[in-house]
Parts: structure tokens; C-alpha cells; sequence
């Protein structure tokens, strides 16, 4: 019977994700709310940026919807005895929730407004949005959600508040392709929802499966040629929902043979951890700001590499699918198995890095093959004009 449930909470989400896009798309035409193209940008003409107001009231309207309906349901004895016996007990316990969901709501709201504040003039300042990031992080640790896993409270509190505002930023990052920041928060979220669901977490499982329906409602209309952009106020929202219901989720139990299912959300949102870090080593590395965007993210590079951007978006849908589901695995398997899950993931991302620098090398060398050559060329033709000179020169 849940599986119906399941389906219906998912499929609210998709409709409405489904109908709000094209409704923002028409009003961001209307009003001018548009992402024009510059430099660093990859498209040549400009998109509607409202896309992430689609995602963001596809997730909160339906939360809204069934809050409605399951207090309907508290205040209607006779329809709640309707319900199947297993439904109906676990539904008097979705008010107990309430606390959670507003903390989730309130934060990914004050994200969404940062972002759409963004989006609209242009570019703020980085110190900003990192004042609106950790101020919606500081609001989810108010209403007790954090970290626990072993640690002291203010410890816990400190790197709950570094994983969210780290992870908004990361998939803020990552959108700078069609497809490429829904599609892999959609596979995130589905792994996720596994997990939640293996480790029978109602609560997480639902909201996981209302995040998935918003974001696959929008990817149709996003996915290469995108005709609509979700912009900072989605990229944002995304990573701030994941990273949230990532604390949420309980991943390390009492069974569990060790203790590394707890670095299960690192792997399953691998890609954006990975990208991260790789731009601001290379941007540290060329002497440029952390804070300035350019052209060496995960997808550029990859393009670089010679894939098209469909390409290059698939093969990251890969790599996220390849590194997260294996994660799931990391509960039951004893220390070798586990160690092995680890390495696999990092020899998926040293052959990356790997063949990204092979890559790099070959280009320098037809880079500077073309220039020794046109050198060449060059003292060729002033050799001829010496000798045309000279010759010239000894007739007279």
C-alpha cells in the first residue's frame, strides 16, 4: 500500500513542477527575467531564469497540499478509519513533524529569496549570499536538526553548518550546464530515498520523493537545448534541501558492521564535492579568486576533453549513478568491503583527473608544436628575403 503512496506524493510533485515550469518560463519572457549570455557563459542567446521558483513551490506546495490533508484526517475520525490500518497509525504521527518541516521550509525559503535576489541583479556579493547561507543553516540547527554521529553538541552544530552551506554552494557550482545540476541532484535524491527506505525512515523517504518529483518536472524543459534556466535561486535551493535531509537520514545504525556508512552522503554527492574542490584548486592554482566564475568546472573540462555537452552531461549522470549506488552498499559490507567501496570511488575520480591532465598535455604539446612550426615558417620566409635581398643587393 505505500508503494502508492510513494507514488502519489511523487507524482503531485512532477505535475506541478511540470506546469509551474512552463508558467515561469512564460513569465520570465514576460518580465524580462532573463540570464543573458556573457563570457563564461556556454549558451549564445538569452533564457528564462525562473526555473528554480518552479522546483521550489512544485516542493513546498505539495508539502503544503498533504499537511492539509492529513489534518483533514486528524479531525475526521470516521475518514482516518477509512484508511488502511498501517497508513492511518503512521499518519497520526506526520504532526509530530511539524517542527522539522517548518525548520526545512523557513531555510529553503530565505535560500530561494537569496538566489532570486541573485538572479534578478545580476550578481551580489559573495559575503551576501554566505550571510543568507548560514543564517538558513543556523535556523535548521534552532530547531534541532544537526549532526550527531558521536560528537560534541558544539562540534556537531559546526559541521552541520559548514555540510549545508557547503553543499548549497556546491550544486551552485555545478549548474553551469544544461541538465546537468537537476539531473544529478535527481539521481542523488533517488539514492538517497533507497537508503531512507532500506532503513525504513518515513519521514525523509517522503520528502526525498516530493524533491525528486520537483526536479523531474523541471528536467524536460532544462535538459539540453534547456528552454529555461533554474538559476542561483534553484542551484542553491537543490543543494540546501539535499544537504538538509543528508542530516536528517540516519545512515550509521548499531548493526551496521563499521562505522564508514556514515561518509555514505559524501560519495552519493560525490560529483558536486568533486567539481567543488577541483575549480578552487585551479583557480587557486592560477592566482584567480575562489569567488569569480570561469570555464574550468567538471563539464568544461570534459568538453575540453572533446564531448559535446549532452556528452559531458551523461557521463557526469554516470558518475554520480556509478559512485552513489555503490555507496548504498557500505551498511551491510564488513571493513574490507567497505575499504574497497572507498577505493573504487577515488580510483573513479583519479581516472578523471587522470585522463584530464593527460589531456591537458597533449594540447600543450600541439599548442607549442604549431608554434615551433610557425616559427620555423617564419624564419623560412625571412631567410628567403635575406637571400632575395642579397642577391638583389649584388647585381647592382
Amino acid at each position: 500500500m505505500w508503494n502508492f503512496v510513494y507514488l502519489y506524493i511523487f507524482f503531485v510533485s512532477f505535475v506541478l513542477s511540470l506546469l509551474l515550469t512552463s508558467l515561469f518560463r512564460k513569465l520570465a519572457l514576460k518580465w524580462s527575467f532573463l540570464d543573458n549570455p556573457e563570457e563564461r557563459k556556454l549558451h549564445l542567446e538569452a533564457k528564462p531564469l525562473l526555473g528554480g521558483a518552479a522546483i521550489y513551490l512544485a516542493f513546498v506546495l505539495n508539502i503544503i497540499i498533504n499537511l492539509a490533508i492529513v489534518a483533514l484526517l486528524h479531525r475526521s475520525p470516521q475518514l482516518m478509519n477509512l484508511l488502511p490500518e498501517d497508513i492511518a497509525g503512521r499518519l497520526m504521527g506526520v504532526m509530530a513533524t511539524k517542527s522539522r518541516l517548518l525548520a526545512i521550509l523557513s531555510g529553503g525559503t530565505i535560500i530561494f529569496l537569496l538566489g532570486l535576489w541573485d538572479d534578478r541583479r545580476g550578481g551580489i556579493s559573495p559575503y551576501v549570499k554566505l550571510g543568507g547561507q548560514l543564517l538558513a543553516a543556523l535556523l535548521l540547527v534552532l530547531f534541532g536538526i544537526k549532526i550527531t554521529m558521536f560528537l560534541p553538541s558544539w562540534l556537531a552544530i559546526i559541521i552541520t553548518i559548514i555540510w549545508v552551506v557547503g553543499m548549497t554552494n556546491a550544486f551552485n557550482l555545478l549548474d553551469n550546464m544544461d541538465g546537468l545540476a537537476a539531473g544529478v541532484a535527481l539521481i542523488a535524491a533517488l539514492i538517497f530515498f533507497l537508503v531512507a527506505l532500506q532503513q525504513g525512515q518515513l519521514f525523509v523517504s517522503v520528502i526525498l520523493l516530493i524533491f525528486a518529483g520537483s526536479l523531474t518536472g523541471f528536467l524536460p524543459y532544462n535538459f539540453r537545448p534547456a528552454t529555461i534556466f533554474m538559476g542561483d535561486a534553484g542551484s542553491m535551493f537543490i543543494g540546501f534541501i539535499l544537504a538538509t535531509l543528508t542530516v536528517l537520514n540516519t545512515f550509521y545504525t548499531q548493526d551496521s558492521p563499521t562505522f564508514l556508512p556514515v561518509v555514505m552522503p559524501l560519495l552519493i554527492l560525490g560529483v558536486p564535492i568533486f567539481d567543488t574542490l577541483s575549480v578552487i584548486f585551479l583557480r587557486r592554482k592560477k592566482g584567480a579568486s575562489i569567488f569569480v566564475a570561469d570555464k574550468r568546472h567538471f563539464s568544461h573540462r570534459l568538453i575540453g576533453l572533446g564531448m559535446s555537452h549532452k556528452q559531458a552531461v551523461i557521463f557526469i549522470y554516470l558518475v554520480a549513478f556509478s559512485v552513489g549506488i555503490n555507496a548504498t552498499l557500505l551498511r551491510g559490507a564488513k571493513l574490507m568491503g567497505a575499504i574497497v567501496i572507498l577505493v573504487q570511488a577515488l580510483v573513479i575520480f583519479s581516472l578523471i583527473v587522470f585522463l584530464e591532465v593527460i589531456a591537458g598535455r597533449g594540447n600543450k604539446v600541439k599548442i607549442e608544436g604549431t608554434k615551433i612550426q610557425r616559427h620555423k615558417g617564419t624564419e623560412t620566409q625571412s631567410d628567403k628575403m635575406r637571400s632575395t635581398k642579397f642577391e638583389t643587393n649584388s647585381k647592382f
